[in-house]
């Protein structure tokens, strides 16, 4: 099969019927229905029920939408990724959630860059679904993330432990923020306490809340690596008695694809953390 019955197959999933997808791709109808009755033919079963109403999925549809995801996305990482820049052998591809995208990524693309000048690197921001789909894919050698998922092709590191403490802006207390930092968290915010369950403002990015708290003031949790210069130059304050929350980073990477270049690149991630001089500030303001 070609990609463009893949990508075909994908937009008359989204748009519902073959004439929409028609359109949106700008070919005729007759070009979408060959496409997709040669994709139904070579794989020996019927993906779409037509009718007077569109095109709706039948099973063998359903299950092959990842697939299709699956094939467009790797053909398209392929198409960025070659020929290889002048110099280089490899390309690493790594990706890290919005959070850890500064100062953690940026400091290990910068190190990789320096430390491996054979390799490319390919690094992307995303939300922790994506990122552990594209690893489980092999469409990312490496992801920095939160909350991993554990399966049986994919290693689960744990690069530091981290507390996300409650801090407020000095004489401007107030209100308090909620900042979204995962399931987890929500679900033991919650419990430990329940009259701020539903808070009048929330974030689920934590350097807006940050910002946020700078400019009117305000209190809410934060990893205490990013709030510890606000603390030391005595804008924010820790809020007493408040409880503290774990909240790990962790690197996940698929073992069938490991290699002597991955375990480079994680040895100078491992010592970016170990010599700690990252600035975690986040600092949208010149008050640091």
């Amino acid at each position: 099969m070609d990609i463009d019955q893949a990508r075909t197959f994908l937009e008359v999933v989204r748009c519902g019927s073959l004439v929409a997808a028609a359109e949106r791709l700008c070919v005729s109808q007759t070009a979408i229905t060959a496409r997709v009755q040669r994709l139904e033919q070579q794989l020996g079963c019927q993906l779409f029920v037509r009718s007077r109403n569109g095109a709706s999925l039948t099973h063998d549809g359903e299950a092959f939408v990842s697939y299709a995801n699956q094939l467009v996305q790797t053909w398209e990482a392929a198409r960025r990724d070659l020929p290889l820049p002048e110099g280089r052998q490899q390309v690493l591809h790594i990706g890290a959630q919005v959070s850890l995208g500064n100062p953690m990524l940026l400091d290990w693309v910068g190190a990789l860059f320096r430390e491996m000048p054979s390799h490319a690197i390919r690094s992307e921001i995303s939300d922790e679904d994506a990122l552990l789909r594209k690893v489980d894919m092999g469409l990312l050698d490496a992801a920095l993330v939160y909350q991993p998922i554990y399966g049986p092709g994919l290693q689960v590191e744990q690069l530091m432990e981290e507390k996300l403490i409650r801090v407020r802006r000095v004489q401007r207390p107030e209100p308090y923020i909620f900042i979204d930092w995962g399931e987890g968290f929500r679900r033991q915010h919650d419990a430990a306490l329940p009259d701020c369950a539903r808070p009048a403002l929330s974030f689920n990015l934590g350097p807006l809340a940050l910002q946020f708290i700078l400019d009117h003031g305000g209190s809410g949790y934060f990893r205490t690596r990013v709030v510890q210069a606000y603390l030391d130059k005595g804008v924010f304050e820790r809020v007493p008695q408040a409880p503290e929350f774990t909240y790990p980073t962790y690197l996940v990477y698929p073992r069938k694809r490991d290699s002597e270049a991955l375990q480079q690149a994680i040895a100078v991630l491992r010592g970016l953390i170990a010599a700690d001089s990252s600035d975690w500030s986040q600092r949208w303001d010149p008050l640091v």
